[in-house]
């Protein structure tokens, strides 16, 4: 378990955090776009290889939050053997990735401030994401019609998530759904591939081998801390979601979503273990939230989370997300979250 910080380096910590929310502020003070050619030209400037004319959504559902990359990918990662990780707290979320016999933790503390890595791991490009404002963590295979791609933050939300874009050609992706929005590639699904939201301590447990992600410049972020406190505690989402809210439970609820299938967490929590078919959910305590204190070290518990599907072989992870109500139901409209 990590130690705890001087006061006074608790103080100037929570000094450069204040300082940081309040950049944000500045930087997302507005409402969603009213598309006009004042737009368009600033985002062709930023976009310049982006075919905006080809579109599968409504582009004036477009927060622009930032400018392009203000929160910046990771594109060189840096790790260290799980056994080495002082510096997390044991029950900490990470986001497992296990392929081809490596196993790689992501931390939240880390990927909240950047969202996005390119790595590679058992020979397979991929990209790690997180939304802290949709709660949604993803990985992606990079791999697209024969093309690695690089993927970076455009600075702009849609239903209050990520949207991200390649780099070869600039289209916008969404995080949530893996769809090409925008340009080139619109309309086009990269592969989500199975991940565990865990805590530190149960990825060491199943991977003892394992490598966990660090910053390459400590102090280039707060890492550690949690931008955005108690968000997951609060009755709505923020202004840059105008959709309409799910009925029958709190739209900041989580939820285990696979596919167009979602369960309430506090649902699965009662339970401990639900079988839909050969699809089996099951919650253990353990693991902090991200979203909670402003220390994640000291946020409250949410417990973990694993979906297996059931095979001729045994059991296999299940791509899933451990989303917010609100977004789940944004980008599946037509769905009904079992909540009991």
């Amino acid at each position: 378990m990590a130690g705890h910080a001087p006061e006074k380096e608790m103080t100037v910590r929570r000094r450069r955090l204040a300082a940081w929310v309040l950049a944000l502020a500045v930087l997302t003070a507005g409402s969603a776009l009213a598309l006009d050619y004042s737009i368009l030209r600033q985002w062709r400037s930023e976009f310049p290889k982006n075919a905006f004319a080809n579109s599968r959504v409504e582009l004036e559902g477009v927060f622009d939050i930032a400018h392009r990359d203000a929160i910046p990918a990771i594109e060189d990662p840096k790790f260290v053997p799980v056994a080495k990780s002082a510096n997390i707290d044991e029950r900490e979320p990470v986001i497992g990735v296990t392929i081809g016999g490596a196993a790689r933790a992501y931390p939240l503390q880390v990927m909240t401030w950047h969202e996005i890595v390119n790595d590679v791991v058992g020979g397979v490009p991929i990209a790690v994401t997180y939304c802290p404002l949709s709660n949604s963590i993803i990985v992606f295979d990079r791999r697209l019609d024969g093309q690695v791609l690089s993927f970076g933050a455009t600075g702009r939300l849609r239903h209050s998530n990520l949207v991200m874009y390649d780099r070869e050609s600039e289209t916008w992706w969404q995080q949530f759904t893996g769809e090409g929005l925008v340009g080139e590639r619109a309309g086009a699904q990269l592969e989500i591939l199975p991940a565990r939201l865990e805590s530190l301590a149960r990825f060491r447990a199943r991977a003892p081998q394992g490598v966990v992600l660090v910053p390459r410049n400590a102090g280039m972020r707060p890492y550690g801390q949690n931008p955005y406190p108690h968000y997951d505690s609060m009755r709505r989402p923020t202004q840059y979601f105008q959709g309409k809210l799910p009925a029958g439970i709190a739209p900041l609820a989580r939820v285990v979503a696979v596919g167009g299938q979602a369960w309430a967490l506090d649902f699965v929590r009662e339970k401990g273990r639900i079988v839909k078919g050969d699809l089996e959910i099951a919650w253990e305590p353990g693991q902090l939230s991200a979203l909670d204190a402003v220390m994640i070290s000291t946020a409250k518990d949410v417990g973990n989370v694993t979906v297996r599907r059931r095979t001729k072989e045994g059991y296999r992870d299940e791509a899933h997300t451990i989303g917010f109500a609100f977004a789940f139901h944004a980008f599946h409209p037509g769905a009904i979250i079992a909540v009991r």
